[in-house]
């Protein structure tokens, strides 16, 4: 999706002829490309060419999913919209898979040039959008000197009419060839003039007809470049990278903004210029003020009523406020209805927010201007009807920031809105993690220009388990990346499918499946029990996570599998499948030369703030080598808690772990495995 995203910003200096060619309608239509540019990207389009018969099946199974994609797609567009990519996808199917691959393969290297030939621009310092302002600037210049010989053209035009006039009235009272004669010069002199004035106005025309065009695209570059960037910081809350850095962005909004002034100034002064001009550059000026607004802090993605919240709202041309004229922001709470009506949201509030009043306030010391809500509190919602299942937690609200901005030379206010990323409001901390899972959906899956807050309710399992990596990596705060049997457990759990062994890469996992739906003989849903894992991780297992020293994900036949040839005393750390928030020690040992899997009851959160997992891995004796041969001592060492002497005159005292065999129930072992029996005192 990262080189669509790039692309969809060059595509705007593009010419709809050389689109047409890099997207042919006919083979290959842009919407393909736009829809499912995160599938498509994830594939790998290198290996075909027209020769390879072999990798025809490959080919058409790729085929087939970007159909059904195209399909999903089109089921949630309007009619205009789903009618246009069915008949894609009806194209799509009668032509041969081979020529559809190589095709994408063609494309994506005719992108990567484009891309390419840009990056050498830039490294030049020759951007499109520094080209482009440069013409500007430079356009800005030859009409203010046109202007100025305008104004000297009329001013002599108006010389040499009192000239004429004088000379006329002598010449009325003693007519003479030489004064006849210098009237007819100055007659021809002042209707070259006049010409020369006409040609400087149908100049200036030109002139302000070409710069409104380079204009509009040059602001159209830095909107999408904004929309980029707002777009990251969304990716962001799952763990992409993102930088916040706003300098380039202001700086570029601010050159567009003295543009478009100065060519307000220039119109003004020059007079039989057609009123449309005005029109269309204050026209701009609205979109640039708009786009020119960012929320550079959102607010928490679950808020919890009655609690405190913060949000930063930046304004990128702060230096063309009105001197004299504070500025207040106002924010509301919108729900998903009033986010795709402006005029709804205006009107109707669906919730009360208290201190949602905010001066744009400018600081000199770092250029910014920004109005910070600091203590913003949702004290009451008002929810919509929920349709079947559907639950609060799944219900997205937006918190909308409202101003007027004053601009030195217009008389009327810019009135500006913009909204911050889909929000879920709670009412009780239970609510939270179900919560967390509606915005990690919506941050995942949801396409760039959106209808809000719209995300498909199924994509495939490769796009889920990069985001579970992603999400996993950031939250825990590691570079250990979940591998590939990791993520082979997680679908084979998401799917109830234990035993296949086969790819489920391009199998689809809906959002049911997701977090609505609880797993297999669990009481609890897959995000649950995931995020209890992650949550684990983060607070009590980061170094071990890192160190590679936690196998994690991984099933119990599975872990037979690899245990059962390695010699007793061999164990793995992964979590457990039946607990949440929960890792648990399996080893092998052998009883008559039979290897028995061992699992030790799961330690949790509560039992490593008690004893942490190195000291523990150290007490239990029946543990020798971590998976596949590494002594324990070696790995985890460094983890042990070393006894601090004491000179209290006490004996010391320690505590321990031990492993014990299960309590019968019922003449019975529960399960056949292991438990831990709690801490006991141990004296040395």
């Amino acid at each position: 999706m990262a080189q669509w995203l790039e692309m969809s910003y060059v595509l705007t200096n593009m010419d709809d002829e050389r689109i047409n060619t890099l997207y042919p309608p006919d083979t290959f239509p842009i919407e393909i490309r736009h829809y499912l540019c995160q599938w498509l990207e994830e594939k790998d389009w290198e290996g075909f060419s027209p020769d390879q018969s072999d990798k025809e099946p490959i080919a058409q199974a790729l085929l087939n999913d970007a159909v059904l994609l195209l399909e999903s797609v089109a089921e949630q567009q309007n009619i205009v919209e789903r009618m246009k990519l069915l008949q894609i996808t009806k194209n799509m199917m009668t032509r041969p898979a081979m020529e559809f691959a190589v095709k994408i393969r063609n494309i994506f290297r005719q992108e990567k040039m484009i891309l390419c030939e840009l990056a050498n621009k830039r490294a030049e310092g020759k951007t499109p959008d520094f080209e482009e302002l440069s013409f500007l600037k430079n356009t800005v210049f030859q009409l203010q000197d046109r202007r100025k010989r305008f104004h000297s053209c009329k001013e002599d035009i108006n010389w040499e009419m009192v000239n004429f006039e004088a000379l006329q009235s002598v010449h009325a009272k003693t007519p003479s060839e030489h004064s006849l004669r210098e009237l007819q010069m100055l007659s021809k002199k002042i209707q070259e003039l006049k010409i020369n004035q006409s040609s400087l106005v149908r100049e200036c025309l030109g002139m302000f007809t070409e710069t409104l065009t380079k204009l509009k695209q040059c602001q159209d570059n830095f909107i999408v470049k904004m929309n980029v960037w707002q777009w990251e910081q969304h990716k962001s809350v799952i763990g992409y990278p993102f930088s916040d850095d706003l300098t380039h962005l202001q700086n570029w909004s601010e050159q567009l903004f003295a543009v478009n002034s100065n060519l307000r100034q220039e119109w003004l002064l020059i007079p039989d210029l057609p009123k449309e001009i005005g029109e269309k550059l204050t026209g701009l000026l609205q979109e640039l003020i708009q786009s020119s607004f960012v929320v550079e802090k959102q607010p928490p993605q679950v808020i919890k009523t009655q609690s405190k919240f913060s949000a930063v709202v930046r304004y990128l041309l702060g230096e063309s406020l009105v001197s004299g004229q504070p500025v207040t922001m106002k924010a509301q709470i919108i729900n998903e209805l009033q986010a795709r009506n402006v005029n709804l949201a205006l009107c109707d509030n669906v919730g009360e927010l208290i201190n949602h009043t905010a001066i744009l306030d400018r600081n000199t010391a770092t250029k910014t201007t920004n109005a910070n809500f600091r203590h913003m509190s949702i004290k009451k919602i008002k929810r919509a009807d929920r349709k079947g299942a559907e639950s609060v937690t799944e219900e997205k609200f937006a918190l909308m920031f409202l101003a007027e901005i004053f601009i030195t030379g217009h008389e009327t206010p810019f009135k500006i809105h913009i909204n911050s990323q889909p929000v879920v409001v709670i009412v009780h901390g239970s609510q939270d993690i179900n919560a967390v899972a509606t915005i990690i959906w919506d941050c995942a899956f949801a396409e760039p220009d959106r209808v809000p807050f719209v995300v498909p309710d199924r994509v495939t399992w490769k796009m889920m388990i990069e985001t579970l990596n992603v999400k996993f990596c950031s939250e825990v705060g590691t570079n250990h990346n979940l591998n590939p049997y990791n993520k082979h457990f997680l679908a084979q759990k998401i799917f109830d499918q234990p035993e296949y062994a086969n790819d489920l890469s391009d199998s689809v996992v809906t959002w049911c499946q997701f977090n609505k739906e609880v797993l297999a003989g669990r009481n609890f849903t897959f995000w649950q029990w995931f995020e209890g894992a992650m949550d684990l991780t983060k607070k009590h297992l980061k170094p071990y996570w890192s160190d590679g020293l936690i196998f994690g994900f991984i099933g119990k036949q599975h872990v037979h599998l690899i245990l059962k040839e390695s010699p007793s005393g061999t164990f793995l750390l992964r979590f457990s499948d039946s607990e949440i928030g929960g890792i648990t020690i399996a080893y092998v040992s052998h009883e008559n030369g039979i290897p028995m899997i061992q699992n030790i009851q799961p330690f949790t959160r509560k039992d490593l703030e008690i004893r942490c997992l190195g000291d523990r891995i150290r007490d239990i004796n029946e543990i020798l080598y971590l998976y596949p041969n590494v002594p324990k001592h070696e790995g985890f060492k460094k983890f042990y808690t070393e006894q601090q002497p004491t000179n209290s005159g006490y004996i010391p005292v320690s505590l321990q772990t031990k492993v014990g065999t299960v309590p019968e129930i019922d003449g019975s072992h529960i399960s056949g495995e292991l438990s831990v029996l709690n801490v006991e005192d141990t004296y040395p």
